[in-house]
């Protein structure tokens, strides 16, 4: 199919790898908040796969605005510039906007997603949605509360290969009785530098950067890209790659809230660094008879060097391997099937050129804008809807929890909170700085 045929087909893959409509000839105003690495990745897959308008850009960075302006006009159909903003609040002023993406630093995911939904629109938010649980709470509660549709950048469940995988080995009972599920990272993604802290480029306003976060000296690893070096902004590894694996295991699996969650870990190896996240980590969330575990290490070599980064589901019948760059069935009669990620370099050539676009993961955004613009005109939850995202969210947070406390906490899915354990509580939400306000849950 070329493009436009794929456009006036206004089809995806969905939650149950169907054929989902939407309306493709229905230009929609878009503003994004965030215009960085990733921010520029959802929203050019978005303008591929419908005749959007971006109307505005936010960012505070003044440079990277204006460079990601500049982009914009040459990849959207009407050439013009989008509006720019150092602000947020001022674009979400305008009241021009049928969608927002917040793709910012994890510690901006949450105030910026709350405005938006509150300001009318429906919006796409990066994973994980929080630092912390509190805020998660908040962000379903104003979703719910103000009627809009919000979609997470959990794309895993929009991965062509891996709605494959589901449907044909893990909902078929190819696997049996699965009791075990491994989920792993093994990239040497941790920063390692210590680079002396310095004045914020002339082009970043910092202050408005840490914005509720803790005011850190600024230095060089902190911006652009490499804020994840820091617990003050995320959660580490454990909130980057470990809600991918998790939040696709308990899609796959149908799985709600885990039961208990336990973990191990710290900076065990590369204590010269600046960056303060575990380099070793390892989680357990049970579910009673199904344990989901979690190991990380930003050093030494991978067990499997074709599964760096995956999950390894453990079947009475069989195993199943799967991850961003294909899956492997191994049965325990009968032969093996491998898939490798697909991609879509002919239908959208300009991926072959974008710079720092991730190419294998384009076709799971494209899914993934498509199944939230089918979720927008259906006004119904998408797939990777805001609730489902904060489940993956908070138990990961709740993995680093545990591992702080140095004990198994067990959580309470429907009040929301660990069971028995008011030290744990204290931690469910994080302190703003002034002054910024954390959203409260009943109160949004």
């Amino acid at each position: 199919m070329t493009r436009r045929d794929l456009l006036k087909a206004g089809l995806a893959l969905g939650a149950a790898g169907s054929a989902i409509a939407f309306a493709d000839d229905k230009v929609r105003r878009v503003g994004m908040i965030g215009s960085g690495w990733y921010g520029k990745s959802d929203l050019l897959r978005l303008v591929q796969v419908s005749p959007i308008e971006v109307v505005s850009l936010c960012d505070v960075d003044s440079k990277m605005l204006s460079d990601a302006a500049d982009l914009v006009s040459t990849r959207q159909a009407s050439k013009k510039k989008p509006r720019t903003f150092s602000d947020y609040r001022e674009m979400l002023k305008q009241k021009d906007l049928d969608i927002v993406i917040v793709d910012t630093p994890d510690h901006w995911h949450a105030l910026p997603m709350i405005a938006a939904v509150q300001s009318g629109v429906d919006v796409w938010v990066q994973k994980p949605i929080s630092v912390d649980i509190v805020e998660g709470q908040a962000m379903v509660a104003a979703a719910r509360k103000y009627g809009r549709v919000v979609q997470a950048g959990t794309q895993r469940r929009s991965t062509p290969h891996l709605i494959e995988a589901r449907d044909r080995f893990i909902k078929t009972g190819l696997l049996g009785k699965i009791a075990q599920v491994d989920m792993y990272c093994y990239y040497h993604m941790r920063a390692t530098e210590n680079p002396p802290d310095t004045k914020p480029p002339s082009n970043l306003d910092y202050e408005m950067w840490t914005g509720p976060a803790p005011m850190r000296p600024y230095n060089s690893l902190v911006h652009p890209r490499r804020w994840r070096a820091f617990m003050e902004y995320g959660n580490g590894i454990m909130g980057d790659m470990c809600i991918h694996m998790f939040d696709m295991v308990r899609w796959m699996m149908e799985l709600g809230w885990p039961k208990r969650i336990s973990s191990t870990g710290g900076v065990l190896v590369d204590k010269a660094s600046k960056a303060n996240i575990p380099d070793t980590q390892s989680a357990t969330f049970d579910y009673g008879d199904l344990e989901c575990n979690w190991n990380m290490r930003s050093w030494g070599a991978a067990p499997d060097e074709k599964y760096p980064w995956g999950a390894t589901f453990y079947g009475e019948k069989g195993t199943l391997k799967v991850s961003v760059m294909g899956y492997d069935f191994i049965p325990e009669r009968g032969t093996p099937v491998h898939k490798d990620v697909t991609y879509e370099l002919e239908q959208y050539p300009e991926d072959k050129t974008e710079k720092d676009l991730e190419k294998h993961v384009a076709p799971a955004i494209r899914g993934h804008m498509r199944n939230f613009l089918a979720a927008i005109d259906a006004r119904s939850k998408p797939v990777a809807d805001i609730e489902q995202a904060h489940i993956s969210t908070a138990s990961c947070i709740l993995a680093n929890m545990a591992m702080k406390l140095n004990r198994t906490l067990t959580w309470d899915a429907v009040n929301q909170r660990v069971v028995g354990d008011e030290e744990a509580n204290r931690l469910l939400q994080r302190p703003y700085r002034a002054p910024w306000i954390h959203p409260n849950p009943a109160k949004v």
